[in-house]
């Protein structure tokens, strides 16, 4: 036990040691963002043009909040962090999240009807130009039940992209390579004219995770 334990803080120290040394959490100390992840989506905007002022954009799995920062100043004239918004940010994840100016923020379960219908009636008929999801199940360690679980959210993000998005717009969600990662690309592409995968370097090399972007719906809904 006592080796395990000696392991584990080995462990610990070093995850503390490459997270301060990391440059990202550095750049996000500097630029006021509450996460490094905010470059991912950077990144990804900025390779494929995805988010322009005035677009309504859907923040699934936002908390610690550092995507909605990021879509604020993407959609504030002169990218600033406060003061005037063109466009819409709805945000939403099971966790509480600190209010960010211009952004409105549900909490609840995205796998729960009640959740879904609350985050429908926030659109108010409106169509997305952009969905983002962030969204991450806590993982058990058991590769099947991690498999689905994640597929789980993925696919609950398509079908309400598929609902609620303009034909032309776009969705990225963070995915995970490993079992189920070839099924989710072909729900993509079922669902999406074109499917391109991204590891944006601000991902950690040692991470699994990846995202895929799906534009244009092929099916679009009325």
């Amino acid at each position: 036990m006592n080796k395990d334990k000696t392991k584990s803080s080995k462990v610990n120290r070093a995850w503390i040691n490459d997270h301060v040394n990391d440059p990202y959490v550095k750049l996000a100390n500097r630029e006021g963002y509450r996460a490094r992840a905010a470059y991912k989506l950077k990144e990804i905007d900025e390779s494929l043009s995805l988010i322009k002022p005035g677009h309504l954009v859907v923040d699934l799995g936002s908390a610690p909040g550092a995507w909605s920062q990021y879509l604020r100043r993407r959609l504030a004239p002169g990218g600033a962090a406060a003061g005037e918004v063109k466009g819409v940010i709805i945000a939403l994840d099971i966790l509480p999240m600190e209010p960010v100016e211009g952004v409105t923020f549900i909490q609840g379960d995205f796998r729960e009807s009640e959740v879904l219908e609350q985050l429908t009636q926030m659109l108010a008929g409106r169509k997305a130009d952009v969905v983002v999801s962030d969204m991450a199940p806590n993982l058990s360690g058991i590769d099947s039940a991690d498999t689905a679980r994640i597929a789980h959210l993925v696919e609950l993000a398509i079908d309400f992209t598929v609902n609620h998005l303009k034909p032309e717009g776009a969705l990225v969600a963070k995915v995970f390579h490993g079992g189920g990662y070839d099924e989710l690309v072909k729900l993509f592409k079922d669902a999406f004219r074109v499917v391109k995968p991204f590891k944006p370097k601000a991902s950690r090399d040692k991470s699994s995770e990846t995202f895929l972007v799906g534009r244009g719906l092929k099916k679009a809904s009325a």
